[in-house]
């Protein structure tokens, strides 16, 4: 029975931990998005703007993953 419980907040934190996934998709999302909406009102300085654009995106990714291994962490962890 102990080791029941034990188990069921593995899965429960594991879960909670895989919406950081989620919310790393909508960061990507307004990252991508807020750098459409400037080079579109102003696409000469587009261009100049496409490594931070990386920079953003890959910060907010990193963020998803660092979530998704503390969610296998605590799946597969003793």
């Amino acid at each position: 029975m102990e080791g029941d419980i034990a188990e069921l907040g593995k899965f429960i934190g594991a879960g909670i931990s895989a919406i950081g996934m989620g919310l790393a998709a909508l960061g990507v999302g307004n990252v991508a998005g807020n750098f459409l909406a400037g080079a579109l009102r102003n696409p000469s300085a587009a261009a100049d703007q496409t490594a931070t654009l990386f920079i953003g995106i890959a910060f907010a990714e990193a963020l998803g993953i660092f979530s998704f291994l503390v969610a296998l962490l605590l799946m597969f962890a003793v």
